[in-house]
């Protein structure tokens, strides 16, 4: 008798990389990482959630009855042209599932957003990483000019993540009007809330009259339901229909449909705390170009250092002081969080500063 060789697995599956999480921070550490809001949640909302909790024996509502009904009020939008499911994430691998698979090619700025390439290989596609400019910039000419017959999708991050940097409306326009109008177009602005600069468009407005344009949205950041998981697309009709196919049944539980309409119910007080926090990022900047650093006009709430092969020593340093950052091959990204933590950071950044 052979030996059991086990279940046989996608091959491709070797070759694609785990997602990392920003690392955990300890009891006597800041964890500035992940993008995470530092607040607690908002007004209502841990009450909405465990009234809900409550009912944990049964089903959540998959259509998300009520949420989209709020969202499309909120955006004004037709509830038909809203599909939500387990965080922007979720809803991204939902649109690849829903337009590429093998032979087929998504196109990305890179770098940006480390699932772009993950959730492209999970469902047979070709990840097409096409190189930020020098500044940290979408290169939007290179990405028209990676588009091929075989392209299906694009993700265009705008704030980028990790770099912060933002695509204004006259470039972006650009750019959408001279994508093939089968070639599906996703806005991710998981960092919306969080622009100051009013050159950069609301996706919402792009997509109103270009079919093939899809806005994606959360609530892990700005609103502060990381742990939640819920985020949603706004999308015409067709497309918002295949999302609601692909999407995982069940997916986003009655607690986080739920602390999301409490949420979207709370935003003056979101927006009191998000002002906070563009004007702790704000302190963070100008702290750092005063050090001497070179850093982009973040208008999300985190910033980055471009430190290359020195990325991993800064972190450690960060890390030794108290503060957990999160590292790339090509830099380092720094979310804003608490103020004693940016603080500290600070002093780790000041202190590397003058090594170099």
């Amino acid at each position: 008798m052979t030996a059991a060789q086990g279940p046989r697995l996608r091959p491709t599956l070797d070759g694609i990389p785990t997602y990392k999480p920003g690392k955990p921070a300890g009891a006597d550490a800041y964890k500035l990482s992940s993008n995470e809001n530092p607040y607690e949640p908002l007004p209502g909302v841990l009450e909405a959630a465990v009234a809900a909790a409550g009912k944990l024996n049964r089903y959540p509502d998959m259509a998300g009855t009520e949420l989209t009904a709020v969202l499309a009020e909120r955006f004004g939008v037709p509830a038909e042209h809203i599909a939500t499911g387990t965080g922007s994430v979720g809803v991204a691998q939902s649109l690849i599932l829903a337009t590429a698979g093998p032979g087929d090619e998504v196109v990305f700025a890179w770098r940006s957003f480390e699932a772009y390439p993950i959730i492209t290989q999970v469902a047979g596609a070709t990840p097409v990483p096409v190189p930020l400019t020098a500044g940290g910039d979408h290169d939007l000419d290179a990405m028209l000019a990676a588009v091929t017959e075989r392209t299906r999708l694009i993700f265009v991050c705008n704030p980028n993540n990790p770099t912060g940097n933002v695509i204004h409306r006259a470039e972006l326009e650009r750019f959408l009007d001279a994508v093939p109008s089968d070639v599906l177009i996703v806005v991710d602005e998981a960092y919306i809330e969080f622009i100051r600069d009013p050159e950069v468009p609301n996706g919402v407005d792009l997509y109103r009259d270009r079919p093939n344009v899809c806005v994606l949205r959360t609530f892990s950041k700005a609103y502060g339901l990381a742990g939640m998981r819920v985020g949603f697309a706004i999308a015409h009709e067709p497309v918002a229909n295949a999302l609601r196919k692909t999407a995982v049944p069940f997916g986003v539980t009655q607690l986080a449909q739920d602390a999301a309409v409490a949420s979207l119910r709370a935003e003056d007080a979101l927006m009191v705390r998000v002002d906070a926090l563009v004007e702790e990022r704000t302190r963070v900047v100008t702290a750092l170009r005063a050090q001497g650093w070179r850093i982009p006009d973040s208008q999300a709430n985190f910033v980055w250092l471009e430190l290359g092969e020195r990325s991993q020593e800064f972190a450690a340093a960060c890390a030794e002081a108290g503060v957990i950052v999160r590292p790339f091959p090509e830099g380092v990204r720094i979310s804003i969080g608490e103020v004693e933590g940016n603080s500290i950071f600070l002093s780790v950044a000041e202190a590397f500063r003058k090594e170099l």
